[in-house]
């Protein structure tokens, strides 16, 4: 096979006319060559982070999308479903992924449960790390959630690096505004990567401290414009990633949206590429091709350099999608699913009380990070009830796996007027999370997921719609354009209910994200992310 194009040689910064000689999945030869072909020939995109479950598909569904967007390969870390099901639900990303040609490159989930201030379905301990370590499979630590655990020598966190040091694996890093003496001891542990810098101070003084930092933008939390800037002079030590990505954002695009962002702020077209396509292939030792004689073929045509419109994917020389066409085929597999609890009565959502004064989590749009806020009680009949007027709301977060009393809290932003909205994809442990106007719409919704196994939901005074969930309560079972049209619908309904968020059901994901600063919700409880312990509701 014989491609030809302008080839985009990023290791040595030129372009030229030229073809591409394909045999038996590699690239035997590439030679410049006279030909009337505009088309551009580079290497495959590769997301650095991602966790495939929040695009609510399971990976052979994802292939379908990703390939559509000239994305060969991704790091993937399955955390979600380790939460709920541990090793067997790794096991089954695996096992998938490797039925279609994308090149899935899966690291051992490192904090299973996230913590221990919640309710997860499975526990992966440093024993486990040592068998998923040994599995050739697995590539790398998965995010170190724990950096409290790093900083503080916790002896179980310490195994688990050791084992990745032992097998030659990279270690990824999980650390939101870490400083300082704590970021040095956090690097000099073995961390490598970064997906959480927020500001660009912060992510400069890690790449000086020699972190690799990834520029995450996901559906909820974008850190591309703060972070950027960075690029030019750092292109060596960075790379692009997605963490978090929303069925309907997916459809979109991927890895292609970011570059077509940098090169239009007049960065150079080369150092771009290497972090969209390079970094990622050399830092995690991925069997990936890079556009070079003997290597996988594994390389996009695009249109132009400035778009990256994407006319054909090949991964080992296989054309897996062509002019918005995928070729990727569904393939059959087993559901799997750890769903427990029983319906819940209004009752289960009071929350009795004489404070005058509350704790509010306060959301950030396109923020993982909150704030703790406080605002005026509003009680009727003896108990805290949402203030509609001032956009504070009830949340609750129940748990999925047994039957226990839901946690209550309080949280401004979400702007919801009428109604409430809830989902079981609630990171990391995915117990059930919902945010209303009133406790009667929250046990609806509620009770709408549990009746479901899983899923995202809205329930209104005149309509309910809902998505099921129901691998492992966070992917569907169905195609990706199918999965991405409900959700876009769902995502519309909540709108319409008042959410002024761009994402609302992501934003709404991570309001039980307790690795997150600063005030979140567990199944047990209001959670200071700032101190690591419980805090309460009311202030008195």
């Amino acid at each position: 096979m014989i491609v030809q194009g302008k080839i985009v040689d990023i290791q040595n910064q030129r372009i030229f006319k030229g073809e591409v000689a394909v045999k038996n999945g590699k690239i035997i030869a590439i030679k410049e060559a006279n030909h009337a072909v505009e088309k551009y020939i580079l290497p495959g995109f590769v997301d650095a982070h991602i966790h495939i479950e929040s695009s609510m598909l399971v990976p052979s569904e994802f292939a379908k999308i990703a390939v559509l967007h000239g994305t060969v390969a991704t790091v993937s870390d399955p955390h979600e479903i380790a939460n709920v099901l541990g090793v067997k639900g790794v096991d089954f990303m695996i096992e998938n992924g490797e039925k279609v040609p994308l090149k899935f490159n899966f690291g051992a989930p490192s904090c299973v449960p996230a913590t221990s201030f919640e309710s997860a379905g499975a526990i992966i301990d440093s024993d486990d790390i040592q068998k998923m370590m040994a599995n050739p499979a697995i590539k790398y630590l998965a995010e170190m959630m724990n950096y409290p655990g790093v900083l503080f020598d916790d002896e179980e966190v310490l195994k688990k690096i050791a084992w990745a040091k032992q097998y030659g694996k990279p270690i990824d890093g999980h650390a939101p505004g870490l400083r300082g003496d704590d970021v040095s001891k956090y690097i000099a542990a073995g961390i490598s990567t970064d997906h959480e810098c927020f500001t660009y101070d912060e992510a400069l003084e890690k790449l000086q401290k020699g972190m690799k930092v990834i520029i995450r933008e996901g559906s909820a939390a974008k850190n591309f414009e703060a972070l950027i800037d960075l690029l030019p002079q750092h292109f060596e030590e960075m790379m692009f990633c997605s963490d978090d990505k929303h069925p309907d954002d997916f459809l979109l695009g991927h890895i292609n949206q970011l570059c077509e962002r940098a090169v239009a702020k007049g960065m150079d077209v080369f150092k771009v590429l290497q972090v969209a396509c390079v970094n990622p292939v050399k830092h995690y030792k991925l069997d990936v091709g890079l556009l070079q004689v003997g290597d996988a073929a594994d390389f996009i045509v695009v249109e132009d350099l400035e778009k990256f419109k994407v006319q054909q994917t090949y991964i080992n020389g296989e054309l897996v999608a062509e002019n918005g066409q995928s070729f990727v085929k569904s393939v059959a597999f087993e559901v799997l699913n750890n769903f427990h609890t029983e319906t819940k009565v209004v009752s289960d959502f009071e929350f009795p009380s004489t404070a005058k004064k509350i704790r509010v989590i306060e959301a950030k749009d396109g923020e993982l990070v909150t704030d703790e806020i406080e605002a005026e009680s509003l009680i009727k009949e003896g108990s805290l009830v949402s203030n509609i007027q001032n956009d504070v709301l009830k949340m609750t977060v129940v748990n999925r796996y047994k039957n226990a009393p839901p946690s209550i809290a309080f949280i401004k932003n979400f702007g919801i007027k009428e109604g409430a909205i809830a989902s079981s994809v609630g990171h990391d442990s995915h117990n059930i999370i919902a945010v209303g106007v009133s406790d009667e719409a929250i046990c609806r919704a509620v009770n709408l997921l549990i009746e479901n196994s899983g899923g995202v939901c809205a329930v209104s005074a005149s309509e309910e719609k809902v998505v099921p969930l129901p691998v492992a309560g966070i992917m569907s079972d169905k195609s990706g354009e199918e999965i991405g049209k409900e959700y876009a619908e769902l995502d519309a309904m909540a709108k319409q209910m008042g959410s002024k968020l761009r994402a609302p059901y992501m934003s709404l994901s991570f309001m039980a994200l307790l690795v997150i600063p600063s005030l979140k919700l567990s199944d047990k409880g209001l959670f200071d992310g700032t101190t690591f312990q419980f805090t309460s509701l009311e202030i008195v």
